[in-house]
């Protein structure tokens, strides 16, 4: 493992950005790593600018910030254009389709199109669910989180629809698996 991981999640109030971040830091709190939250949004109840901001390490964190993430995950045109040019050549930006519609394919990190939108109605009939399929894929792709751990995180931090969750996480974690 490198001195530090970074994981930035943005998009719109109400896709569960914020709470991405909380899951992804909460099971590294499980782990035993160091981690680090920053969240930021808009004045907006719902449907403004969220962006969610993770470090985890074993040794002390020296700042909280994000400035190359090794994983973003864009939720909205603009979270892209935001933030892709910060992701260094060995990072990985996963991005929805639903909502990101234009690539820049001049970048030098990986780009993975998952359709969480798409897979949590065809799934789950409403798009609830989008952020916790994302969750698995983040679980699968960011290679010092423990899947375990990741869902029992994820089960204690979302209070409802336990079994529906699982399978989401499930789904989206699989999915990697396929590209």
């Amino acid at each position: 493992m490198k001195d530090r991981t970074e994981f930035v999640a943005s998009g719109f109030g109400g896709q569960g950005v914020v709470r991405l971040g909380q899951i992804v830091g909460e099971t590294g709190v499980k782990q035993g790593l160091r981690v680090t939250m920053l969240k930021s949004h808009g004045t907006e109840m719902r449907g403004g600018y969220v962006r969610s901001q993770v470090v985890l390490s074993k040794e002390l964190i020296d700042s909280p910030m994000c400035e190359t993430p090794d994983y973003f995950i864009a939720l909205s045109g603009a979270a892209y254009e935001k933030f892709k040019d910060t992701v260094p050549e060995y990072g990985i930006i996963v991005y929805d389709p639903a909502f990101v519609d234009k690539i820049d394919e001049h970048l030098k990190c990986t780009q993975k199109a998952f359709p969480a939108k798409e897979l949590s109605v065809k799934n789950f009939n409403n798009a609830l669910f989008a952020n916790t399929l994302l969750l698995g894929v983040i679980a699968k792709l960011v290679d010092i989180l423990d899947k375990d751990a990741a869902i029992e995180s994820m089960l204690s931090i979302i209070p409802k629809y336990h079994d529906k969750n699982r399978k989401a996480f499930e789904i989206g974690y699989d999915y990697m698996d396929q590209k």
